[in-house]
């Protein structure tokens, strides 16, 4: 299995990019891990919340490939905790034949045709972080997962 982290916008602050690129490294030491960006929409003040959620959807859908499993990081999502997100890795790892793909949606979360897409929806927590944040949080637990794994001393219980 593959996973793979598709997120709309790029991140313009350099720190958390190395960050993110630091653990996107470390992951890839255990599974075949990328990260896909989508381009940000231009022109965004003449289009509503939803007409701006649609064209991202397009996109992110144009991304997708047969046989994806396809996870929303988003609010409404079911919450783990360390462990709890390592055995949830450990299981899909055994049951998704080709690519799990994580994503992170624009400014203003999914279109509905996103969530009639999606296959699950996990929450890294109740808090609202930005989308910059989100990319690093998630990096950092799919590292923290894969060691938990292996049983490696990164994570301590």
């Amino acid at each position: 299995m593959k996973i793979t982290l598709i997120v709309v916008g790029k991140t313009t602050d350099k720190r958390i990019n190395d960050l993110v690129g630091e653990y996107a490294a470390r992951v890839g030491h255990y599974i075949t891990f990328d990260i896909e960006v989508i381009p940000e929409l231009k022109n965004t003040k003449a289009l509503s919340e939803q007409q701006q959620k649609e064209r991202e959807a397009e996109l992110i859908l144009k991304s997708l490939k047969d046989g994806d499993w396809l996870v929303l990081l988003d609010e409404g999502g079911k919450e783990f905790r360390s462990v709890e997100f390592s055995n949830y890795i450990q299981k899909r790892q055994q049951t998704v034949p080709r690519r799990m793909v994580f994503l992170v949606g624009g400014p203003y979360g999914f279109a509905p045709s996103i969530y009639a897409k999606a296959n699950e929806k996990i929450s890294l927590s109740r808090m609202t972080f930005s989308h910059q944040m989100v990319r690093l949080f998630f990096v950092e637990q799919l590292y923290r997962a894969m060691t938990i794994m292996r049983g490696e001393p990164y994570h301590h219980e």
